[in-house]
């Protein structure tokens, strides 16, 4: 159980910190080209900000998670499929408002 709370909890502070990265950093390198070819130059601080949201809610999800798995909660399965779902959708969101389209 702790190697499982440790791991979730690393992969989802990596999500939350790459997220940061993509938000504060305005890094979109980070993500694949074809995700932003379409986004406009003066668009990319809202572009990130979106996709840095989408990533950071996916993250928090999977670190309660790992919480509630560690806590032995037959409800550990919640926030992450709220942090995909809402994670996703900001995402899809960002992709349709900026690029154009969602598949790219």
């Amino acid at each position: 159980m702790v190697f499982g709370f440790v791991t979730e909890a690393l992969v989802g502070l990596l999500c939350i910190v790459l997220g940061l990265v993509l938000w504060i950093g305005k890094k979109v390198s980070i993500l694949h080209r074809y995700h932003y070819k379409n986004v406009k130059a003066e668009d990319i601080p809202a572009y990130t900000r979106l996709m840095g949201i989408g990533l950071m809610l996916i993250g928090v999800g999977i670190c309660v998670t790992g919480l509630l798995n560690f806590l032995y909660s037959p409800w550990w399965w919640i926030p992450l499929v709220v942090g995909f779902v809402s994670g996703g959708v900001v995402f899809c969101v960002a992709q349709k408002k900026y690029n154009g389209s969602i598949m790219g």
